[in-house]
């Protein structure tokens, strides 16, 4: 438990400041906690390592923490997992959008659970507040795109499959039916 608390402190100091780009402004750190939490309560995951890496998963491609710092720290399983989660930011938006499609059917049972937590963290956020200055077009993108990942993912945790996939069966139809014309709140409830 002293290493979970500790990843979590450590993913509060690397996220300092961060903001996710919703109307809310929502610190950046409540992202990984969310991942976290699904893992452990839908996913029903117990691996110390694989709850400590949710919680660092972000901190190498978002923050100034290296890899070498996760291994030091959390210990080598640790930092191959949050590497097997982590972008490569020298590349092109698009192209690390397509190498995750590529790449995902190849990680490991845990960083896959991982990845899945977090789509469906993301997916979330998305249909109930929305990064401020993304349309309803850019929205449905972001969701096709991540049900191409998911594909890839799917397998390890039945509880986590279900999640993400009545996440993006929601938002789809929703979007959808926002971008056809439909009812105007397109089940987000006028929450936007």
């Amino acid at each position: 438990m002293s290493r979970i608390l500790h990843a979590a402190h450590f993913a509060a100091g690397k996220h300092a400041g961060q903001r996710r780009t919703n109307a809310a402004a929502t610190p950046y750190v409540n992202h990984p906690l969310e991942v976290a939490h699904l893992l452990a309560t839908v996913g029903g995951v117990e691996d110390e390592d694989v709850l400590v890496s949710a919680f660092l998963h972000d901190t190498v491609e978002d923050t100034d923490a290296t890899r070498e710092e996760l291994a030091e720290v959390f210990g080598e399983r640790v930092a191959g997992i949050v590497m097997e989660c982590t972008d490569d930011t020298s590349l092109p938006k698009s192209e690390r959008k397509r190498l995750q499609v590529v790449h995902a059917p190849s990680r490991s049972p845990e960083a896959r659970q991982i990845k899945i937590a977090d789509k469906t963290s993301n997916l979330r956020a998305i249909l109930v507040d929305p990064p401020a200055d993304w349309s309803l077009t850019r929205q449905r993108e972001y969701f096709e795109w991540a049900d191409r990942v998911v594909e890839g993912l799917l397998g390890e945790n039945p509880a986590l499959d279900r999640a993400v996939r009545t996440v993006l069966a929601e938002g789809l139809a929703a979007l959808r039916s926002e971008d056809d014309g439909g009812d105007g709140d397109g089940g987000h409830g006028g929450s936007r």
